[in-house]
């Protein structure tokens, strides 16, 4: 893979931006009555209003051309037939296939047929969730369970925790899932103080029963159980597993039939749809996480056959890379109007700046253009009494996807038209903003006298023609979850793609894993760390000194 400047769509479109830059959104408004239902497409129970964005036809045609020119067809069918498309780690990326098993019979990959170790697991998850809910499953007290907790980190955390909230309409009253995997000490003590170990099961997740936040908090889960009234011998009894490493879990207490398998061609920040979404079947049932699943196949079809004119996250992805690339954007903002997606934007972050934070193309040489922006966001309308000042009269431009439901699972009078009408406010404010003399008028209006006019009126300017996206859907439901985040996952692949890197490897991730180790048997030690640098050896011993 080449460098995506030597594209002609990407020359082109560098010479456009210079045409289309000084033009106002509004005006696009004007001189095409159309425009809304232009910029509109639908798929998988979600609306795409792309219509505040600085493009125009021209453009458009131009970043259709550019993904098509990127090879982002032949990428699409790489991904969905298996391929090892995952060139550094030499794998095939196929959590597509974890969503797959109940419309289709097989994918066969390696000589292996991935959809059947797939509905294995799923009924193996079936099993599981049924017998903690029917009080089948007891703990070593013969009482039943009315806690789970789930004990990862990354992908093994956030994913099932951002989704296990977002559905909590859905969610089984007679058992509470609770997440950790801060290794901070505060946070599984804080939770431990909630629980009854007579009455609790841990689920640890970890590939490798390694990750060392991960592997520390369950050692700590399990003393606490051993401690108040547990054994070894019942340990089975109050832990499962999601983990390749079956002889760790083992090992470690748990029954064969309670560790559910990982697969190497599903990373962990795209591994929500496999085990690791126990979690979540476990706090809304099984029929609802098959939902889930249906939710996002249902995105995967969307984006595997739709024209690209016409696809979601082809459309939103170019129109990532317009920013990024071609007018200086260096962050992205989700901000979803929702009380329970509010912590997606975290899930999101780690979703694409782990997956195109990159500085290498395929073939290993250096890219020539700025990758993966900093994702962020948070629940509207909370940030609007925050950050959104920035986003109106900051110096940087940030392009925002303003996320909502049409129905509240929580109407209460007019509140969900009031959080809606601030939805659409946002996005028009961004998009019109506020002239010189509008800001003046307002002024002279409210009475201001002319001096106080002239000199107050610079600061209430509002320069607008910032770009948004608004993502509509009838009702937060699994099945809407479940395509709204296997939408973000195609739209960081298509970004990867056009930029010509790897979305699918960490090496970043997996160095730190590698120093923080190291470091860590140096705190514990008398080690001689004349070796490293300075800062990390003063740093070291003020840590010891504090200690002692």
């Amino acid at each position: 893979m080449h460098s995506p400047t030597q594209l002609s769509a990407w020359q082109a479109l560098a010479e456009h931006q210079k045409e289309i830059d000084s033009v106002e959104m509004k005006s696009l408004f004007e001189k095409d009555k159309n425009r809304a239902e232009k910029y509109t497409t639908k798929a998988a129970g979600w609306t795409l209003d792309y219509a505040k964005n600085r493009v125009n036809e021209k453009t458009l045609a131009l970043l259709i051309e550019l993904v098509k020119e990127a090879g982002l067809e032949t990428a699409i069918k790489g991904m969905f037939s298996g391929e090892h498309i995952n060139n550094t780690e030499d794998r095939s990326v196929l959590h597509i296939a974890l969503r797959a098993s109940q419309a289709q019979e097989s994918l066969m990959v390696d000589g292996v047929n991935v959809l059947a170790e797939v509905r294995d697991t799923l009924e193996q998850m079936g099993k599981f969730v049924q017998q903690l809910h029917s009080g089948e499953w007891r703990g070593y007290s013969d009482q039943r369970i009315t806690d789970v907790v789930s004990i990862g980190i990354g992908g093994s955390y956030l994913g099932p925790k951002v989704v296990a909230e977002a559905l909590t309409p859905y969610k089984k009253d007679d058992i509470k899932v609770h997440f950790v995997a801060n290794i901070d000490g505060s946070d599984i003590t804080g939770k431990l103080k909630q629980l009854n170990p007579e009455t609790t099961v841990f689920v640890i997740s970890s590939k490798t029963f390694g990750t060392l936040e991960t592997l520390s908090n369950a050692n700590a889960a399990r003393d606490w159980f051993l401690a108040n009234g547990g054994s070894q011998e019942t340990v089975s009894k109050h832990f499962a597993a999601v983990s390749s490493n079956v002889e760790k879990a083992v090992a470690f207490g748990m029954a064969k039939e309670n560790i559910f398998p990982m697969w190497d061609w599903v990373g962990g920040r795209y591994s929500l749809w496999s085990a690791i979404g126990l979690p979540v079947a476990i706090a809304v049932g099984m029929d609802n996480f098959y939902a889930l699943l249906d939710g996002a196949h249902q995105m995967d079809e969307h984006f595997r056959t739709a024209p690209f004119e016409e696809n979601i996250p082809v459309i939103m992805g170019a129109l990532g890379v317009w920013y990024i690339n071609f007018h200086n954007a260096q962050t992205h903002a989700l901000i979803p109007y929702d009380h329970y997606l509010r912590a997606m934007p975290a899930h999101i972050q780690q979703l694409d700046m782990e997956s195109n934070g990159k500085a290498n193309l395929l073939n290993g040489d250096g890219v020539e253009t700025d990758t993966g922006p900093i994702i962020w966001g948070g629940a509207g309308t909370n940030g609007q009494h925050a950050y959104h000042q920035l986003l109106h009269q900051g110096t940087r431009l940030v392009p925002v996807d303003f996320i909502a439901p049409l129905a509240s699972h929580n109407p209460i009078k007019d509140h969900h038209a009031q959080l809606f009408a601030n939805c659409l406010s946002q996005s028009q404010a961004l998009m019109v903003g506020k002239t010189l003399e509008q800001a003046k008028q307002e002024l002279r209006d409210a009475g201001a006298t002319p001096e106080q006019v002239e000199a107050i009126a610079p600061h209430k300017v509002i320069k607008g023609n910032r770009p948004s996206n608004t993502l509509l859907t009838d009702k937060m439901t699994p099945e809407t979850v479940g395509a709204l985040i296997a939408l973000y996952e195609h739209r960081t692949f298509v970004q990867g793609t056009i930029w010509g890197i790897n979305s699918f490897d960490q090496w970043g991730v997996e160095l730190g894993k590698v120093l923080g180790t190291d470091i860590f048997n140096r705190l514990v030690s008398d080690s001689d760390n004349s070796a490293l640098d300075a800062s990390t050896q003063a740093l070291i011993n003020a840590f010891k000194k504090a200690q002692a």
